[in-house]
């Protein structure tokens, strides 16, 4: 299983790198923006913070095929391995994702509503389906919805990877997780959400209390 991180934030990004095994990192032109960095930047600090082995996604923009298809070349190109243009499940990009594959480009099938949109861009060729899983429960359960994807793609026989996105709580991701979901990408928010736990600290400081109070220091040796 994969766990990449949802976000642009190079900080976080290698805050999060220390503490857990992070896969790689999905970005959006929502999230770049939303960084106030020029995509330029973001892009340089991506490709140069990350380890070889770690997947890095940038999305197209364009809404053409021609476009798109241009963009795609484009952002598989930024990196000698392990790069993925995400394209979005509009009729275009249905047919990029096709055009893309063709050309040998790694593709994640992006802005997914519902398992039989992705299911088709799985069939197109996508290296991995990106479903939207909180803003799917708008529509009904998202998870369930994501549950059915993975076994259509078993009971098929169809070779792609399966990236929940969009999590709003530990939960949806929890679920995912325990169901056998393939990857998925959370933002730094929810991943520290699923890491912190007030238990935790609670625990740590009973045992530093216990040992100080006993042996009068506050390491394990002298």
């Amino acid at each position: 299983m994969e766990f990449m991180l949802d976000t642009a934030d190079i900080n976080q990004i290698k805050q999060l790198d220390k503490l857990i095994t992070v896969a790689g990192v999905t970005t959006n032109p929502t999230i770049i923006t939303a960084s106030g960095k020029r995509v330029e930047t973001v892009i340089e600090e991506l490709c140069d913070y990350l380890a070889p082995n770690q997947k890095l996604f940038f999305q197209t923009v364009s809404q053409t095929p021609e476009g798109m298809l241009d963009e795609a070349r484009a952002i598989c190109a930024l990196r000698p391995q392990n790069t993925y243009v995400k394209i979005p499940v509009t009729h275009a990009g249905m047919q990029v994702i096709k055009a893309a594959k063709q050309e040998g480009l790694g593709v994640l099938a992006t802005a997914i509503y519902s398992a039989d949109q992705a299911f088709l861009a799985a069939m197109n060729g996508a290296d991995y389906l990106a479903p939207y899983v909180n803003r799917m429960c708008n529509y009904g359960d998202g998870v369930a919805q994501v549950l059915d994807l993975l076994a259509m793609l078993e009971k098929q026989q169809v070779d792609a990877r399966v990236i929940a996105a969009s999590f709003k709580s530990t939960d949806q991701v929890h679920r995912l997780i325990a169901a056998g979901i393939h990857a998925v990408t959370v933002p730094p928010a929810v991943v520290f959400a699923m890491l912190d736990h007030p238990g935790t600290e609670l625990a740590v400081q009973e045992f530093s209390a216990a040992w100080s109070k006993s042996f009068g220091r506050e390491s394990f040796s002298a």
